[in-house]
């Protein structure tokens, strides 16, 4: 199974396909739904643990669900 990593970096770095197309899945304990989403645009950098957005970091091991285009890239079970 790919990682959330593989699947962001395979949209940064392919022709045609955008992060800012992107809408991403990731655990938030306290949120409602212990979950929250964000906009692929969001995305100031993907390091090698974390994905940097201007709120912080979340690391890539909260990412449950990607959604590219409307279709689910990446979809694994919420720990």
């Amino acid at each position: 199974m790919r990682t959330a990593k593989e699947v962001l970096n395979e949209i940064k770095w392919t022709d045609g396909k955008d992060l800012k197309e992107c809408e991403i899945f990731y655990l938030h304990r306290g949120a409602p739904g212990d979950f929250k989403t964000m906009n692929g645009g969001d995305i100031i950098d993907l390091g090698r643990s974390f994905i940097t957005l201007n709120e912080g970091k979340i690391p890539y091991h909260r990412v449950f669900k990607i959604v590219h285009k409307g279709d689910t890239v990446l979809s694994r079970k919420r720990s």
